[in-house]
């Protein structure tokens, strides 16, 4: 996002947070009615150009948006969506994509209100690579064919009681409704959308045995301190990689045997 959308954005962030930061709250039923309202902006094109029209005032929008959805939303999600649609967007698509990245923050903000955060960003990671290695489950979640209510079904058969219900419920809604992105591009939101909540920095590291708890720990500090953030490893092993360990953040790859900030942390490693 640009411009007038990107401050539009990190304005209702703050309001989210302040949101979900009040325990009377519900963050789970947030998320579900900001999806719900995302769903809506997306069936109704010409609704989500009233509600960005710049042309009318901000007041006047956030009225219209409270008499539509009043009724049918909670108090918060009302004030939450009454908020934005007061701002001012670039394109009428930003408010939307907003809205989306809203809802599945307001569900992270419910796991780590319940200390299951962790849990949910290593589930996020740990199920993005049985996709890659599952052309025929990847190709199931992403049939054009298949309806959403059987990728749904596949994936209550799959998550249910293995996986934190918060990680069901984003991968569901990821899956149901991807919005033009591939399944690995929307995962990747997510993971990064988690450790936004803690602000860290996602690193995914491929070693070719797994790693100790000490040398993950030691590796964690040494990547907080070249970065300056703290860091939350998602670990892989991959028995083709050879000399130490290799580190995604974003789009750097830093190959542990050549990188120079990572030659203090290799030395601790290999102590």
């Amino acid at each position: 996002m640009n411009g007038a959308s990107r401050e539009a954005l990190a304005s209702a962030r703050e309001q989210l947070d302040a949101l979900t930061d009040n325990t009377s709250v519900d963050a789970a039923k947030l998320a579900e009615e900001l999806a719900a309202v995302t769903a809506l902006l997306d069936r109704e094109v010409s609704l989500r150009r009233v509600l960005t029209d710049p042309a009318q005032g901000g007041e006047a929008r956030a009225e219209l948006a409270q008499r539509l959805l009043g009724s049918q939303v909670g108090g918060p999600t009302a004030e939450l969506v009454s908020g934005m649609v007061r701002s001012r967007w670039s394109r009428s698509r930003d408010l939307t994509d907003a809205m989306e990245e809203l809802a599945y923050s307001a569900d992270l903000a419910a796991a780590q209100r319940s200390g299951a955060l962790d849990d949910v960003e290593d589930e996020l990671f740990r199920f993005g690579r049985i996709i890659a290695s599952a052309p025929e489950l990847r190709s199931a979640l992403t049939s054009g064919i298949a309806t959403t209510s059987a990728k749904t079904e596949l994936l209550h058969s799959l998550l249910g009681g293995r996986a934190n219900p918060v990680t069901e419920r984003l991968v569901v809604r990821l899956v149901g409704a991807p919005r033009g992105r591939s399944l690995e591009a929307g995962l990747d939101a997510l993971s990064k959308l988690a450790a936004h909540r803690r602000d860290r920095v996602v690193a995914v590291v491929t070693s070719a045995v797994p790693l100790s708890e000490g040398q993950r720990q030691r590796l964690g500090a040494a990547l907080a301190t070249v970065y300056g953030r703290q860091i939350h490893l998602n670990l892989d092993v991959d028995p083709e990689v050879l000399g130490g360990v290799q580190v995604r953040i974003g789009d750097e790859v830093i190959n542990g045997t050549i990188a120079e900030r990572l030659d203090e942390a290799n030395r601790r490693m290999a102590g």
